[in-house]
């Protein structure tokens, strides 16, 4: 009778995983060894992996920091840190990692100009390196709350919405044109000038 009481406290946990422990509501402790263990046959385990995951977002339609619409995407490589505000300091962590990271990645993207910024102005394109490392600053104070940790942030999609696609193609083609007869101007003076000296 005692060792079929005992029984249901035995427990193993793979690689990366942990097991919180929870005894009639309270949080008695992690369990981080892969192993197998026993403990209070009355407690709670809830398993949580360790492991590092992709979340993988969806294209979103936002507007640039011109009000330009742009669609947008980008890849979060996370892990559980700490299990504890994992399992109590957000209702659904996995959940929350989504909702935060498509609002990090529509805030983020307000923030700068798709592309033809000022002069030493950083663009969603021009500059790519940057703006992962600002989402992913974004994202690790937004995540932080729930034990989550972010590793990498990346944009994956960077597009004008299909609708204004056409024109802002045609736009880039007359600052290429102009870019163009631009130097040519340039060095028909050049050639002047120095015909001249």
């Amino acid at each position: 009778v005692l060792g079929f009481f005992l029984l249901p406290g035995f427990f193993t946990l793979q690689p990366n995983e942990a097991a919180v422990l929870i005894l009639f509501g309270a949080y008695k402790g992690t369990v981080r060894d892969s192993g197998f263990f026993w403990t209070n046959p009355f407690n709670r385990k809830v398993k949580i992996s360790l492991r590092a995951r992709n979340l993988n977002g969806e294209k979103l339609k936002v507007n640039d920091k011109r009000g330009n619409p742009i669609e947008i995407a980008a890849v979060v490589v996370w892990r559980v840190q700490d299990t504890a505000q994992a399992c109590f300091d957000v209702d659904n962590y996995e959940h929350y990692v989504a909702v935060q990271s498509e609002s990090a990645v529509r805030h983020l993207a307000s923030g700068y100009a798709y592309d033809d910024g000022e002069q030493d102005e950083l663009t969603l394109r021009g500059g790519s390196d940057a703006v992962s490392v600002a989402l992913r600053e974004e994202l690790h104070q937004r995540l932080e709350k729930a034990g989550v940790q972010v590793e990498e942030a990346r944009i994956t999609h960077l597009a004008y919405a299909p609708e204004i696609a056409q024109a802002m193609l045609r736009r880039q083609q007359a600052e290429a044109i102009i870019a163009a007869r631009q130097k040519i101007v340039h060095g028909a003076v050049s050639m002047v000038d120095m015909a001249l000296k």
